[in-house]
């Protein structure tokens, strides 16, 4: 039995984590290390990728990274 479940969805590809870790900037990867919540390598690139189109700054996109890490932790202890 192959799949034992019979849908027309299209099947998801996922690319390999570390792979995908393995190509965000050096500094983000620095950052992701001492974060304190598990980042997935497609949140911290998405988040870089439009921090240094709008500014340009290494420094810009690592605040921008502390500052969504900071609202997410903010959400959650209201929670």
């Amino acid at each position: 039995m192959r799949r034992n479940l019979g849908t027309r969805l299209r099947a998801r590809i996922r690319e390999a984590p570390m792979a995908a870790h393995d190509r965000l900037p050096a500094p983000a990867r620095r950052w992701v290390a001492q974060a304190v919540l598990p980042w997935s390598a497609a949140s911290v690139a998405r988040i870089w990728a439009r921090a240094m189109a709008q500014t340009g700054s290494e420094e810009a996109a690592l605040a921008r990274l502390a500052q969504a890490e900071a609202r997410t932790l903010a959400r959650e202890a209201r929670l």
